[in-house]
């Protein structure tokens, strides 16, 4: 059992992420590149042109309830493994927290798994089912993007999602479509096993990562495996005994939040049409396609690389020149609201959550929390 000042100094070496320069960091590296899009592409005429109707309003608080339906998925989701333990509003937080540090952490490591179990475990839910529930979302959420790749492919075509952009024929256009089967071979490849390591051998996964990380270039992230292996075994064993009863309303709530994310660009390109006709499966798929690609941005929530694939991927389906604002209104839309949320909600979250239940009688006033 830890005494409150361990704990104490452990919760506040987690909360160092969450730093206000770590926060400013993917806003000041998003608005930069948008800043040079537009600098290199905008067309003041074409700004100047844009009228404001009926239709673009309509289309904009459509896009405005497709961001409310993807949260609300995940809160009926997450409430739905958890048993309903958590009320609505102790839902929203854990989910807005959980896409505050998945915004401030890049794609590549995982976005803000290892912090959502903790918020989640925070919020009263004990520790093997919060990592049960983490580890099984963060799996559906590989599901849907190991389905719907090849899907939107196969349905929509090569030329329709990479052909026609600014880079076509190019190296750099032949490097995106090869980073997109890359990344989805990997993504792929990592969710298999994983597949095998809940619901077949898990102990036996733990060992492999052991003595994978445990070779003198790895040695370094062999706590960091050990740890992985642990949650395996964990999460393995709180999905062993689960019905169809326990699948089928995650599966449908992660299917229904990821299309409702994907709507947003539809709903923001309805609002501001130039003449050209566009097919909404077709920019389902690229996004689903950009999606995969930023997951190898090192940036924090894919900032940067977002803006620069917009502006190649759906550039053709504005007015000329007014694509990277268009980008801008998607991010101030889809991205940067949680990184304001979460900046208001987590210092009360961690004084509510975190340092009330450790301040003890005669222990005195507890430690500070960085950057509050």
């Amino acid at each position: 059992m830890h005494s409150p000042k361990p704990l104490v100094k452990d919760e506040q070496h987690i909360l160092k992420n969450f730093t206000l320069g770590k926060m400013l960091m993917p806003v000041v590296i998003g608005l930069g590149i948008t800043a040079l899009l537009i600098w290199r592409t905008a067309d003041v005429g074409t700004l100047e042109r844009i009228q404001w109707t009926w239709s673009t309003s309509f289309w904009l608080l459509l896009a405005l309830l497709s961001l409310v339906m993807r949260d609300w998925m995940y809160m009926v989701r997450i409430r739905h493994l958890t048993g309903r333990k958590l009320t609505w509003m102790r839902a929203f937080v854990v989910i807005m927290l959980w896409e505050f540090a998945s915004a401030l952490a890049p794609g590549m490591i995982g976005g803000g798994f290892f912090f959502a179990i903790w918020f989640l475990s925070r919020e009263g839910i004990d520790t093997g089912t919060s990592i049960t529930v983490i580890t099984f979302t963060s799996f559906l959420d590989g599901i849907f993007l190991a389905v719907m790749a090849p899907l939107v492919y196969f349905l929509v075509g090569h030329s329709a999602l990479f052909e026609g952009t600014e880079f076509t024929g190019t190296f750099l256009g032949k490097s995106i479509f090869m980073a997109f089967w890359t990344v989805y071979f990997i993504i792929l490849a990592y969710k298999l096993f994983v597949a095998y390591a809940l619901f077949v051998n898990p102990v036996f996964v733990k060992r492999a990562l052991v003595g994978l990380f445990s070779a003198p270039l790895l040695r370094r992230w062999r706590r960091s495996a050990v740890t992985t292996g642990d949650q395996l075994i964990v999460a393995a064993k709180g999905l062993k005994h689960q019905g169809w009863s326990y699948w089928w309303p995650a599966l449908a709530t992660t299917f229904a939040s990821w299309t409702a994310r994907y709507s947003i660009v539809n709903c923001i390109l309805h609002a501001f049409p130039h003449g050209i006709d566009f097919s909404d499966l077709v920019v389902y798929g690229k996004q689903v396609v950009m999606g995969i690609i930023v997951l190898l941005s090192p940036t924090p929530g894919g900032s940067g690389l977002a803006e620069f694939i917009f502006n190649d991927f759906l550039g053709m389906y504005v007015a000329p020149g007014l694509a990277p604002a268009i980008a801008l209104l998607w991010r101030l839309l889809s991205y940067y609201p949680y990184i304001l949320i979460g900046a208001i909600l987590l210092p009360r979250w961690v004084r509510r959550n975190v340092l009330a239940p450790l301040a003890q009688p005669g222990e005195g006033k507890p430690a500070e929390v960085p950057g509050n």
